[in-house]
Formats: C-alpha cells, sequence, structure tokens
C-alpha cells in the first residue's frame, strides 16, 4: 500500500491510492455525521458482547467505554466553538454548521464508522483497532439507521402531540360555531367548527400511531449480522438488543444487512402525515381566501408582495403543501433504491440515508412551526355561519323529515329536489319556502317541518357516535383531549424505557 494514501478500513488488498475526485465522491461522512451519537451507542453495545465473549479484557472494555464516550463529548464541545466564534447573541449553532465542523474536523475519514475508529485510535491509541472485532459496516449502518428513526419517532411524535393540542385548542374556543362541509368542493351540511377541527386530530391520531407500530418492526437488533452471513466470534447477540432496543433480535444475516423495510415504512409513514398537513394547509389557505372570507391569516406567519402593497399571501400554507412533495419523493426515491438489488448489501443503499434524513428534517420543520401557526388563526365565526346558513344546507334534514313521516327516502329526495327548485326559483332559503307552496309537492309538509330544519335542529339531527350534533361533538372534544393526553404518558414511558437502557 502506498505511504501517502490514508489507512481505510479496507485497504490492506489494494495497492494504488484511490482517485482523489472518486475517494470524495464516494464519501458518505458529509452526511451519515447524523450518526456519530447512534454509532457510538452501538459501538458500545458492541464492546460489551466482545467483553462477554472474551475478546476484550475487563480493563479493555472498560477504556474502550471511557473512550468512546469522550468522543460523545466532542460534539458539544464543537457547537461551544461555533456559537463563541459568533458574535450574535443567543446564537446557536445550526444542524448545517455541526456537520460541516464535524467534517472538516476529520478530511480522512470516510464514514461515519471510520471516524468513530480515527477519533478512538487518538485517545486509546492500537486498543482502538479491536473494536471492528467480529462486526462489519454493513450491519453497523443498518443498526445505526435503526437507532436513528427510532429516536426520530420520538421527537416527531413529540412535535406532533403539540400539533394536536393547538387543533383542539381550537375546536375548544370555537364552541358551538358552525360552518359549512363540503363535499366535491360545493357547500353540503353545516358542521360545528369543532367538528372540523377534530377530524384532522383523528387523522394525526392515525399518524401517530402508524410511527409507534413503525417503531416497533424498526426496534430490532442486526449487531451480530457480520458481513452477510453472521458474526464467526460467538457473540451473545441478546447484549447489544438489550442495550440498543427492546431485546428484539434479526433473525436472519442476509436479511439484516440489506433491509431497508424500516427505511421505506418510516418515509411513507411521513408521506401519510404530509398528505395530511397539506389538506390542512390546502384547506386555511381556500379559507383565507376574500371568497371564502372564513379566517384571518396571522400576521406573524404571513408575507406581502414586493410588487403589490395590499397582499398578505399564505407562505406558511403554501410551504406546507410543498413540502409534502419532499416527503413523498423521499418514500419513492427508496422504493425505486431497493426494487432491482440483489441480497445483500450494495453500496446503492447509501443513496437511502440523504432521503431518510432530509424526510425527518422537513416534518420537523414543518411540526416546528404548525402549532403557533394554527393557535394564531382567527376564524371568522360570524361569516362561516352565515354560509352554513344558507345554499340548502337543511336539504338532507328536510328529507329526513318527510323519511320520518314515513314518506320512502328515495321519494323524499326527490321532494326536496323540487322543493330547492322551486327555492332557487323564487330565491328563497327552504325555510322561507310558504307552507302552502310545499304541501303542492307533498302533503305531509306541517308547521313542524320549519322547525325541523333550523340550523341547529340542522346540526342535532346528526346524532350518532362520529356525527356533528352538538353534544356529541363536546363528548367526541373531551374523548380526543383524553386520549390525545394519554399519548402524552405512553412517549413518556418510551423515552424513560430508552434512558435505562443506556445507563
Amino acid at each position: 500500500m502506498s505511504n501517502t494514501q490514508p489507512t481505510k478500513m479496507w485497504s490492506g488488498r489494494f495497492r494504488e491510492p484511490l482517485d482523489r475526485t472518486f475517494e470524495q465522491w464516494q464519501r458518505s461522512f458529509p452526511f451519515d455525521w447524523r450518526l456519530y451519537e447512534c454509532e457510538i451507542s452501538a459501538s458500545i453495545a458492541h464492546t460489551r458482547m466482545l467483553e462477554a465473549a472474551g475478546i476484550l479484557t475487563s480493563d479493555e472494555a472498560e477504556t474502550m467505554k471511557k473512550g468512546l464516550n469522550e468522543i460523545s463529548k466532542l460534539q458539544s464541545r464543537w457547537a461551544h466553538r461555533i456559537e463563541v466564534s459568533t458574535p450574535t447573541p443567543g446564537f446557536e449553532a445550526s444542524t448545517e454548521q455541526m456537520g460541516a465542523a464535524i467534517v472538516a474536523s476529520s478530511p480522512q475519514a470516510e464514514d461515519v464508522h471510520h471516524f468513530i475508529e480515527l477519533e478512538l485510535t487518538k485517545l486509546i491509541g492500537p486498543l482502538a483497532l479491536k473494536l471492528h472485532t467480529g462486526r462489519s459496516r454493513n450491519e453497523q449502518i443498518a443498526t445505526d439507521m435503526r437507532l436513528y428513526i427510532c429516536d426520530s419517532i420520538e421527537i416527531i411524535t413529540s412535535q406532533l402531540r403539540k400539533w394536536m393540542d393547538a387543533l383542539l385548542d381550537q375546536a375548544t374556543a370555537a364552541g358551538d360555531a358552525v360552518m359549512p362541509s363540503y363535499t366535491h368542493l360545493q357547500r353540503a351540511e353545516p358542521v360545528l367548527v369543532a367538528h372540523w377541527l377534530l377530524a384532522y386530530v383523528s387523522m394525526l391520531e392515525r399518524d401517530y400511531a402508524r410511527l409507534l407500530d413503525c417503531r416497533k418492526r424498526t426496534a430490532v437488533c442486526p449487531l451480530g449480522s457480520g458481513a452477510v452471513a453472521g458474526a464467526t466470534l460467538p457473540l451473545d447477540r441478546s447484549i447489544a438488543a438489550n442495550i440498543l432496543f427492546e431485546g428484539a433480535i434479526t433473525s436472519n444475516s442476509m436479511d439484516a444487512t440489506s433491509d431497508r423495510d424500516f427505511m421505506l415504512e418510516f418515509t411513507q409513514v411521513l408521506s401519510i402525515l404530509g398528505l395530511h398537513i397539506s389538506r390542512f394547509a390546502e384547506e386555511i389557505t381556500l379559507y383565507a381566501t376574500a371568497e371564502f372570507n372564513f379566517v384571518e391569516l396571522p400576521e406573524a406567519f404571513s408575507t406581502g408582495s414586493s410588487a403589490m402593497p395590499q397582499k398578505k399571501n399564505p407562505d406558511l400554507t403554501e410551504l406546507a403543501r410543498g413540502k409534502s412533495a419532499r416527503l413523498v419523493g423521499a418514500a419513492v426515491a427508496l422504493m425505486t433504491l431497493v426494487k432491482g438489488l440483489p441480497l445483500a448489501y450494495n453500496k446503492d443503499l447509501q443513496e437511502g440515508q440523504e432521503q431518510v434524513f432530509d424526510a425527518i428534517d422537513t416534518t420537523l420543520g414543518l411540526l416546528s412551526v404548525l402549532p403557533n401557526f394554527t393557535r394564531a388563526l382567527k376564524f371568522r365565526f360570524s361569516v362561516m355561519q352565515r354560509a352554513g346558513e344558507t345554499g340548502y344546507l337543511n336539504a338532507m334534514a328536510a328529507a329526513t323529515y318527510l323519511s320520518n313521516k314515513g314518506v320512502p327516502f328515495r321519494k323524499a329526495h326527490e321532494i326536496v329536489g323540487n322543493a330547492v327548485r322551486m327555492g332557487l326559483d323564487k330565491n328563497l332559503e327552504l325555510n322561507a319556502i310558504p307552507l302552502e307552496d310545499l304541501r303542492t309537492l307533498s302533503p305531509e309538509f306541517s308547521e313542524d317541518f320549519f322547525a325541523f330544519i333550523t340550523l341547529r335542529s340542522t346540526l342535532d339531527c346528526h346524532d350518532v357516535p362520529g356525527g356533528t350534533a352538538t353534544h356529541r361533538v363536546r363528548e367526541a372534544l373531551a374523548a380526543a383531549k383524553s386520549r390525545v393526553s394519554n399519548l402524552a404518558s405512553r412517549t413518556s414511558s418510551l423515552e424513560e424505557a430508552k434512558e435505562k437502557e443506556l445507563v
């Protein structure tokens, strides 16, 4: 091997140095540095397996663990250096700045695994070279990505709860306020504003459940799988599994080192969350237009036009729609990446890491602004109610009235359709059409018809679980608050369990 070539983790078989351009192009450290803490945790777990197998003495294992823990402190030191060198008060180092500092500190590191080995060698000398005994980078990256996604799920679910809380706060503040609901973007029936907001809470609860469910399949330990066929040493894989996850280990070494299902599932779950965010963003964008005028955009989350002085643009909601496309794109890119790969590990899989990192950043970016934005929204309830009182939105209730009188629903539907036609011709809402005119369509119309189709009666006739009847929505709101509160305690339990595992 050339003396001018930096030592690689794989360099023994080679005699020529790497092409410099290729070497930099194929490096993953500029992005996989994010796995820094995960790699340290996995390395400590591997150290304990080596100690149990008699590969390391107790003293060697202790020295190894102390060195790895010392490396974990470097990140805060880099952050401090960046912050001290920046004169802006209150400045905090960004993820990009941290990454740039870490990568610049070790220009010879090929990837995060190589970086940790190089740093450990500086601290404890040749003993560091024993760390890689009985393992492969193929299993390391699979382990690191699983750890990173599990940690990210805990952060994302925590932020998701904050947005659910904001929606619930708005639903509580809305009280019994009414708005029109829409199908085909045409006014359909009146609903409570709280009922509309709770629809999004229901979506987010499913997103939350999907994230936790994804975590169950992600929290499985590949360590001990080797490069492809399993470790060549009698390692007790349960040691690492208990330290890093909940004790579960992968069942097949070929699958463990090449499996990226957990990344596919994770990005797909985030893409569904992104779609729900996008639907909310689209409705707010529409409702903030002069044509709807249902909501006033908060100035703190809007911008103006460089050309038209009167404009207040919905930048947050428009960007939220756009960000959802990135989440869908990450999921599609990963599926395309994996679909034609033979078993087991292929370097193509390196490209999947950035898709996951971007999906996490995009999701956390959205969830960093949505709670406060949602709380700052000001709904124009009077405008919403007027819209809910016009346009024959009580037609379904009118058909129900006739059905309750014994008229077959299909016939009742036709009669009320004719009544709507009559109202259009006379420029009258259903409740303003004279009774004698209605009775020309059906003798079943009586004076009690008008009380049955008032706005409140129209709402309250939907008296089923999940319906928009006033008392049903109050019950649903209380139940949703309880469920979201329980989600908080479930996540706290997960975080406590994780801390115990790492002690």
